[in-house]
């Protein structure tokens, strides 16, 4: 048993490396952030309806789960539309550094979601977040487009996972992130058909050069499909408190993986690491927070 958790708890950290590198992956794809999400959630439905197939796994729904799962792969798809847009218009240190305000956005908004009430320390970390926010936007001016859209994509991660935490209970979880992104890809499809059907039924559109359907195949494949299930799996042997601690590290695998990759294009200003290392440091204390609630609850 304490084998398979090591071997849980480096896959995990696996998986997060993995996650962090969706973000380098989308500044290498050349195309734009629309249509590199629309290939994105196409293929990842397609590789992860074949493991459906070949795992047996009952995917059946009924109509009032449909109406849930459409609206969370909407959700989805906005959040990963303006995450990748924010990559492009800005760059990935600085999308990466404004999504880990995803778990402040989650914490103001689980009262809402779960009738609870607001915890003192959320409003107090809140605010250190706005503060560090505000020492970001005043010293990389350039990149408030960058940030405001990084900022929208983890509202919108917030609202997706507060969504999947009420019907990750009565669902598989296979079966629930195939609907996601199915439904996320055909949101998308109809936003062209319509808006921008000269572009989508032309031949041109489903041409790419043969790096950015390399890169694309890796992000609908590892970083999508295969990491979703992975972590799944390897969740049920650890912690809640381990996972939290884990999966924070995404930024930070995410910006080293950036700077070793692009180089100066990555380097930010020192007032700038400032910021994005007090909300990391933020967000670690929330979640140990929550865990020390969580377990003295438990224990009594």
């Amino acid at each position: 048993m304490q084998n398979a958790k090591l071997g849980s708890y480096l896959h995990y950290h696996l998986i997060v490396f993995i996650w962090g590198f969706t973000a380098v992956l989308g500044a290498l794809i050349q195309i734009d952030a629309l249509p590199l999400v629309w290939y994105r959630m196409g293929l990842a439905s397609i590789f992860i309806y074949l493991y459906i197939k070949v795992k047996k796994i009952d995917s059946t729904l009924s109509k009032k789960d449909a109406v849930v799962f459409t609206i969370a792969g909407i959700i989805i798809a906005l959040h990963w539309v303006t995450f990748f847009e924010a990559i492009k218009v800005s760059n990935v240190s600085i999308t990466l550094a404004m999504m880990s305000t995803g778990a402040f956005f989650t914490a103001l908004l689980e009262p809402i979601f779960y009738k609870r009430k607001l915890i003192w320390y959320e409003l107090l970390f809140g605010a250190i977040v706005v503060a560090a926010l505000y020492l970001i936007f005043e010293v990389q001016p350039e990149y408030r487009l960058g940030i405001g859209l990084a900022l929208l994509s983890a509202f919108l991660s917030a609202v997706f996972t507060l969504i999947n935490g009420k019907i990750i209970h009565n669902h598989n979880p296979t079966k629930i992130s195939f609907y996601e992104l199915l439904i996320g890809a055909l949101f998308i499809t109809v936003y062209f058909a319509f808006a921008k059907a000269d572009t989508f039924f032309s031949k041109s559109f489903y041409i790419l050069s043969e790096t950015d359907w390399i890169y694309l195949f890796i992000l609908a494949s590892v970083c999508t499909a295969y990491a979703f299930i992975a972590a799944v799996k390897v969740m049920r042997y650890l912690s809640p408190y381990t996972v939290m601690l884990t999966i924070n590290l995404e930024p930070v695998y995410g910006i080293l993986l950036a700077f070793f990759v692009f180089g100066d294009k990555e380097k930010m200003s020192v007032e700038f690491y400032y910021g994005a290392g007090i909300i990391l440091a933020v967000v670690l204390a929330n979640g140990v927070l929550k865990n020390s609630d969580y377990f003295l609850k438990k224990k009594s």
